[in-house]
């Protein structure tokens, strides 16, 4: 997943907003940071009493849920701290920074708007649900719910902090622009309605579109523009939105969405990453765009055991591009390598993305992950066929194949890392374990292999570790909970209704329903982040799929991969500015190059979209 890119132009704050920063960062890190820690073992706890001692803890469940709705409110003030919602940032990048600076207030006023609006409903929500019990452990359902609320006053605290930066012109112009906005929409309320449904038109393009332009994170655009339309169009009451944004983030399935983050990190701390890496490089180093082959291998691998597409560039990127630049490739064909393949991982199992998808759809997560494979195998073939073509290597000179010895030694090297895959997958499709429980296996298997095998375990990372894993956790799971809200808020309007009789009536029947899907996502996916737009559209989307005859594993396939390519495709796709960070690269380098990449990946998407089977003949 790529967070937004933190832009900004804030005058050098005073010594004691400061201190008062880092007091309510510790305020928010370290809950954030427990609830982590709390969640590995509740799970790891729950399959060791039901695998080893064949006594299932009845609570487990419940428990794990009620810490992880904790730990995503927590994991979001964290992430609105540090400025790593995700985010448009490529218009921003272009002003001068005098209009930046107030751009840059707007993207922190709108988020302060939306949380005060939310604020007032979710401590109501929570109240009432005071008379609910918790089924196994009897708990009050406020104990639960509580978490919206208090998440909610901590990231007002953070936005508070934040804007306060800002001198007086900025925050006049913020509170302007959001007046303006909100005393036009109390006026036109009435020409809103009597729009019927083309008023969606304005709020779910017009207005959310601007907002995202602006730089404001996707997350609180959603919120934002579903609290507007409701305010305005319904007499529907606030109450119903913090039941929504809380229900979104509730699935048990996206429990594995910290752990998968948190595995990633661990696999790249022990060096199990290099390993890999190190035992590719010792089979394919010496041929003619070997590297470019072990770059789209370790993806593969590792994406198998991250589920976090940056995380897997990360592990992978720094180990091989000094050698690559070495032999003479250039940096903006290796960048571009490198985001075109995140693109094609986008369905390797355990991804992220297949498990929210699986969680807002129903669709079964073991097939998900059956599925998965062949079609991310098909991408990378088109990959390395045109890196061979494209990527010249003109120093191989000092480059000698490795000898038998060294290939085993690395082997053996890399055989525990090698395993966690494999590990990961048979454990998922064996029903062994869930998709939430594989990944808690895993963590316990990687510290203890880094430990006795690697003895590469730096206890000084770990604390770091925890507060960046419930940070992208965060920002994750509260787009997916606002965007689980606005996907409400569409239905209940008949737009889905209305879009499954247009989209039905395409011509071509299930081909021209795929073909359009793949063109829908490359778009969303550019613009909305990849997990948005499959919560916001899975729903209205598979049930017509369906319909169409077509198998919802392969639609899966499809429309993931398309949302990879929109995602990692310049100039708004946020995938390809993480490639070029981790890649210490300049946008600019890769930006006429990446083209082709995409070129392929499209082509093999085309193949993967006309022949079912690759999706669904393992099944």
């Amino acid at each position: 997943m790529a967070a937004g890119h933190h832009i900004e132009t804030m005058p050098r704050p005073s010594l004691g907003l400061t201190h008062l920063d880092r007091a309510l960062g510790m305020l928010i890190e370290i809950p954030a940071a427990i609830a982590v820690v709390a969640e590995v073992g509740i799970l790891l706890t729950s399959v060791f009493s039901r695998f080893v001692l064949h006594q299932p803890l009845v609570w487990a469940d419940e428990l794990a849920s009620t810490v992880f709705l904790w730990l995503a409110m927590f994991g979001a003030a964290v992430a609105l701290r540090r400025g790593e919602h995700m985010r448009m940032t490529a218009l921003i990048g272009k002003l001068s920074p005098a209009w930046r600076a107030r751009v840059e207030a707007i993207a922190v006023g709108t988020p302060c708007l939306f949380i005060g609006l939310l604020l007032l409903p979710a401590i109501e929500y929570a109240q009432n649900e005071w008379v609910v019990e918790t089924p196994a452990l009897g708990l009050p359902g406020t104990v639960r719910e509580a978490a919206l609320g208090v998440g909610c006053v901590l990231m007002l605290c953070v936005s508070g902090l934040r804007l306060a930066r800002h001198g007086w012109r900025d925050l006049g112009f913020v509170a302007l622009v959001l007046a303006a906005i909100a005393a036009a929409l109390y006026l036109g309320g009435s020409q809103l309605q009597a729009m019927g449904n083309w008023n969606l038109a304005f709020f779910f393009i017009l207005l959310l579109g601007a907002g995202v332009l602006a730089g404001v994170p996707i997350a609180f655009c959603f919120g934002l523009v579903t609290i507007a339309y409701l305010l305005c169009t319904t007499s529907t009451p606030l109450e119903v939105v913090p039941g929504r944004v809380n229900e979104g983030m509730s699935s048990l399935i996206l429990l594995a969405v910290p752990l998968f983050i948190l595995l990633g990190q661990l696999i790249e701390m022990t060096q199990m990453a290099k390993a890999m890496v190190a035992f590719l490089a010792s089979l394919l180093g010496h041929v003619r765009g070997g590297l470019s082959y072990v770059l789209l291998g370790a993806i593969m691998l590792v994406s198998g055991i991250s589920g976090a597409k940056t995380a897997d560039m990360a592990a992978v990127a720094p180990v091989l591009f000094p050698e690559m630049k070495k032999r003479g490739m250039e940096e903006g064909e290796l960048v571009s390598l490198l985001a075109a393949s995140g693109a094609m991982a986008e369905t390797i199992p355990p991804s992220l993305v297949l498990i929210t998808i699986g969680s807002v759809t129903g669709v079964s997560i073991a097939a998900l992950f059956t599925g998965g494979l062949l079609p991310g195998i098909v991408l990378a073939v088109a990959l390395a066929i045109l890196a061979r073509q494209r990527i010249s290597e003109s120093n191989l000179k000092d480059v000698k194949r490795a000898s038998l010895q060294v290939v085993l030694r690395t082997f053996v090297v890399a055989l525990p890392a090698l395993a966690i895959p494999v590990l990961i997958r048979t454990a998922v499709v064996e029903g062994v374990a869930t998709a939430t429980e594989v990944s808690t296996i895993g963590i316990a298997y990687t510290i203890v292999v880094g430990i006795l095998v690697y003895r590469r375990f730096d206890v000084k990372r770990l604390y770091p570790m925890l507060v960046e894993t419930a940070s992208l956790s965060g920002a994750i799971l509260f787009i997916i909970g606002t965007a689980t809200c606005m996907a409400w808020a569409l239905t209940q309007s008949g737009f889905s209704h209305d879009l499954a009789h247009i989209m039905s009536l395409m011509p071509g029947g299930r081909w021209g329903f795929l073909l359009i899907s793949i063109v829908t996502f490359i778009v969303l996916g550019s613009v909305l982040e990849g997990i948005p737009a499959m919560v916001l559209f899975g729903p209205l989307l598979f049930p017509i799929a369906k319909q169409l005859g077509v198998h919802e594993v392969h639609y899966a396939m499809v429309v993931i991969l398309a949302m990879g390519i929109g995602l990692f495709a310049p100039p708004f796709g946020l995938g390809y500015y993480s490639a070029c960070t981790i890649g210490r690269v300049s946008p600019d380098a890769g930006m006429r190059k990446i083209w082709p990449y995409l070129g392929a990946l499209l082509a093999g998407l085309l193949i993967v979209a006309a022949v079912p089977w690759i999706s669904i003949g393992f099944l």
